[in-house]
């Protein structure tokens, strides 16, 4: 008795339809073994450097009220400025209200999950709540990560010329960069393929965007503010704690310590920024206290007080279907 026409797609489909599950599930224990061995040196070096953040803190709680306020403006204004990008990413207009309430709890979920994962989730949900596939939901994600990094490094090399020298790499050794050349052109090799495509979906997205001018602006112009006041924070942290350093070379030394701890899938960057962010400060001429204060001053105003409220937020808005 021969079989019906669907039972050969079936046994052909089904082992094919668990790849998915399977490969998310081996890319975030691959994420979460990173991020466990990045969060047990960044308790090392809190241990051995006790001292040093103890005195940090010790200054922070005697900084300036006022330039405390204007940093928490300027983090506030964060999440509206992603949004503003976001918005410009997408096609079809996106409910305010629920948008900017999205940005905020992405931000909590980014601090709990690594390497972006959380806030792309909770993106790409909201995305295809509102509508859109989830192919042109990943794309307008992907439109705007571009953004931002076109963004920083725009801003980098600005900052660099205006502050020349300012800009300074800690010695790492020929071996070192070998490795790392050769990982980077061997993942390259790895995923070509999928690579090329979701590159011209991008670009396809990116001209698309340009058609319109009110788009553009909002992605790039949201991209630009987001970027620039999360450097405001920690310019005005450091005014607070009287910090003896330019607020260019500030912001210079954020821009470039965010931008290489992306490279380490951690929680919002949990240990990758602060270490980096910290030695950026003392390579730019901070005291190691001083440099430590600068870095719980930034991660208490945009990590810490605001992570519980986002979780919250995050709750409330799954619940009402909005995720």
């Amino acid at each position: 008795m021969s079989l019906p026409p669907s039972a050969p797609s079936t046994a052909v489909t089904g082992p094919a339809s668990t790849r998915g599950p399977v490969s998310v599930g081996r890319r975030l224990s691959w994420h979460a073994g990173v991020t466990l061995v990045v969060v047990l040196c960044a308790v090392y070096a809190a241990r051995r450097h006790w001292r040093v953040i103890e005195t940090g803190a010790g200054r922070l709680a005697v900084a300036d009220r006022g330039w405390l306020l204007v940093a928490t403006a300027a983090t506030v204004a964060t999440w509206a400025c992603s949004a503003l990008a976001q918005q410009g990413a997408v096609a079809r207009p996106l409910p305010t209200g629920r948008l900017v309430a999205v940005q905020f709890a992405a931000s909590a979920a980014n601090h709990v999950l690594p390497a972006g994962i959380g806030a792309g989730a909770v993106n790409l949900r909201f995305l295809t709540r509102c509508g859109l596939p989830v192919t042109r939901s990943a794309t307008a994600l992907a439109v705007k990560a571009t953004a931002g990094t076109v963004v920083r490094g725009c801003l980098i090399a600005a900052l660099a010329l205006a502050c020349p020298g300012a800009l300074r790499f800690p010695h790492v050794s020929a071996t070192a960069w070998a490795v790392t050349v050769a990982v980077a052109a061997t993942a390259v090799v790895l995923v070509s393929g999928p690579l090329r495509r979701a590159l011209r979906a991008v670009l396809a997205d990116v001209r698309a965007v340009h058609e319109v001018p009110a788009r553009a602006a909002a992605l790039w112009g949201g991209s630009l503010a987001f970027a620039s006041l999360h450097a405001a924070v920690v310019i005005a942290v450091t005014q607070a704690i009287d910090l003896p350093l330019p607020p260019a070379q500030v912001a210079l030394a954020y821009l470039a310590a965010s931008s290489a701890a992306v490279l380490l899938p951690t929680p919002g960057g949990f240990g990758s920024l602060d270490a980096a962010l910290a030695l950026a400060l003392t390579l730019a001429g901070a005291p190691g206290s001083a440099a430590a204060s600068a870095v719980l001053g930034y991660r208490l105003l945009t990590v810490w007080l605001p992570l519980l409220p986002g979780l919250l937020a995050l709750g409330v808005l799954v619940r009402r279907r909005v995720l």
